[in-house]
């Protein structure tokens, strides 16, 4: 078994550190930019698959890492997680579907409610106090779903039709332009220092320091990594101010 993800604010490596662990305390967990993925990928039958939902969608990153790798999955077993702010529909099924055409076996998935990680918006934001107990939460769900996993009973969250249409209708297909492929739309303001951890952290490599100053090219997926992590609060995406710097380690006990 081996865990990989794409976390930008760090929900989505420890949701799915925590399932593989439970299940398997000596599995691999590993993001998804890592320059060995394909070959650490090609040594193992059963991948747990984690990502955060974006509109009901899987970030487009993850759906252009399976169709170029689509030989990859044949007869590959795969265990789907999803991180989502409030609501996902089928954001496991989008990828299920796809890993579905390249010859994979869907075991289940899990969609699981953590901390708001859209930084530049004041839409879901909780206090301290309340993402600490949608963390533990999680753990709880995490742990009951690692035993019936062991039983062989795996969840099928977001795998159905229903859940297929509730995030084609609920989301999904008003918001399609945001998610139909990689954006240009990440903003580097004046505040911009030039101390590269934007650019050192981007799982794309789509930000460059030229000139002490960050900036950013059109294949930005979405992860709202650099976002939380700039000392300066100078980049944003979908509003223009950062609200809050949401990181999972906030709340983590």
């Amino acid at each position: 078994m081996i865990g990989v993800y794409l976390s930008g604010t760090g929900n989505t490596k420890h949701c799915v550190e925590k399932l593989v662990h439970l299940m398997d305390d000596t599995a691999l967990c590993v993001p998804l930019e890592d320059a060995q993925i394909r070959s650490l990928l090609e040594k193992e039958g059963t991948i747990v698959l984690g990502y955060p939902t974006q509109f009901s969608n899987a970030p487009f990153m993850v759906r252009d890492f399976i169709n170029k790798n689509d030989s990859l999955w044949k007869g590959k077993k795969l265990f789907i997680i999803n991180t989502m702010g409030l609501f996902s529909g089928d954001g496991t099924g989008c990828t299920a579907r796809l890993l579905k055409k390249h010859g994979a076996e869907i075991l289940g998935g899990m969609q699981i409610k953590m901390p708001d990680s859209v930084c530049d918006s004041k839409l879901l934001k909780k206090s301290v106090e309340e993402n600490i107990q949608i963390v533990k939460s999680a753990d709880g769900r995490m742990k009951e779903a690692a035993r019936q996993m062991r039983e062989g009973r795996y969840p099928q969250e977001g795998l159905s039709v229903i859940a297929h249409i509730k995030g084609l209708f609920g989301q999904r297909l008003w918001f399609y332009r945001k998610t139909k492929g990689y954006t240009n739309k990440l903003k580097i303001s004046d505040s911009c220092i030039g101390c590269g951890l934007c650019s050192k952290e981007c799982p794309m490599n789509n930000i460059q320091i030229e000139g002490n100053r960050a900036t950013s090219g059109n294949r930005c997926t979405m992860c709202y990594r650099c976002i939380s992590l700039c000392p300066q609060k100078a980049i944003t995406l979908l509003g223009d101010t950062v609200k809050e710097q949401c990181r999972y380690e906030k709340y983590a006990q």
